[in-house]
C-alpha cells in the first residue's frame, strides 16, 4: 500500500518527483514535525524568560509580537501537517501554509533590516537559540516547504489581498495599544520617537509595500509549484487531444 495519498486536484505531472515529494511521505512529515516543535519549544522559553525578574518584556508584551504570533501559527501549523495526512485536511489548508509562508519570511527579513541589533550581520545564525528558531530556521524552512513539497492547489488573485488583512490588524492593534499603555511593540510603529508619526507611517508604508510585494511572489511561486504537479487549473481544456 503506497504511503501518500491522493491529493486534490490529483497529480497530473512529473508523478515520480511528486510523489517522491508528497506532503505524506514519511521524512517529510518528520522535518515538519521537527521544526513546528522547535519553533514551539523557543516559544515556550521566551514565555519562561518574560516571567523572569529584569525581562524587558511581560507575557502579555511577549504575544502582541508579530514575531510570536506568526510562529505559534506557523509551529501549530507544521505540528499539524505532521500528524495528520494530506487527505485528512481541509483543501483550504495550502492557502492557510501560505499565509504563514508570507508572514515567516516577512519576520525574518523585518527583523534583519529594522529589529535586529546594530552590527549584527543578516546572515548571521550565531543567536540566542529562540531568535534562532524564530528569525532564522523558522522563515528559511517554511520557504523551502512552500517551494519543494507538492502541491496541487491554486489560489486566485485575491489571495495575496487576503494573506495581508492580517498584517494590517495587527499594524493597527499596535498603534491602539501603544495609544492606550505607551508601549509599542516595535520602534518603527512608534510615533513619539524621533520623526514623529510621519517616520512611523514612511516605515509602515514601506513594510506594507514589501509585504504585498512578499504575498505576490509566495502566490505566483505557489501557483507555479502547483502547476508543476497538477497540470492545467480547473475548467482549462485543450482544444486538441493530446
Amino acid at each position: 500500500m503506497s504511503d501518500v495519498s491522493t491529493l486534490f486536484p490529483s497529480i497530473g505531472r512529473n508523478p515520480d518527483r511528486n510523489k517522491s515529494l508528497h506532503p505524506d511521505r514519511t521524512w517529510i512529515r518528520v522535518l515538519r514535525f521537527g521544526v513546528g516543535a522547535f519553533v514551539l519549544a523557543a516559544l515556550i522559553q521566551k514565555t519562561f524568560d518574560a516571567t523572569l525578574p529584569g525581562s524587558d518584556v511581560d507575557i502579555g508584551q511577549l504575544y502582541s509580537q508579530f514575531t510570536v504570533q506568526s510562529n505559534l501559527a506557523l509551529g501549530l501549523v507544521l505540528v499539524t501537517s505532521a500528524l495528520l495526512r494530506r487527505r485528512q485536511l481541509p483543501q483550504w489548508w495550502d492557502h492557510l501554509f501560505g499565509a504563514v509562508v508570507v508572514y515567516l519570511v516577512m519576520t525574518g527579513t523585518i527583523y534583519a533590516v529594522l529589529v535586529a541589533p546594530p552590527g549584527e550581520p543578516w546572515w548571521s545564525w550565531d543567536l540566542y537559540w529562540p531568535q534562532l528558531a524564530h528569525h532564522r530556521l523558522a522563515p528559511v524552512f517554511v520557504a523551502l516547504d512552500w517551494l519543494l513539497v507538492t502541491r496541487t492547489v491554486r489560489g486566485t488573485w485575491r489571495r495575496p489581498l487576503a494573506w495581508l488583512g492580517y498584517p494590517a490588524a495587527f499594524l493597527v492593534f499596535s498603534w491602539v495599544r501603544g495609544a492606550l499603555d505607551g508601549w509599542y511593540v516595535y520602534d518603527f510603529l512608534d510615533p513619539t520617537l524621533a520623526g514623529g508619526w510621519p517616520a512611523a507611517l514612511t516605515t509602515t508604508a514601506q513594510v506594507l509595500a514589501a509585504s504585498l510585494v512578499m504575498a505576490l511572489l509566495v502566490h505566483l511561486t505557489g501557483n507555479g509549484r502547483a502547476a508543476l504537479a497538477a497540470g492545467r487549473p480547473q475548467g482549462e481544456h485543450r482544444s486538441t487531444p493530446d
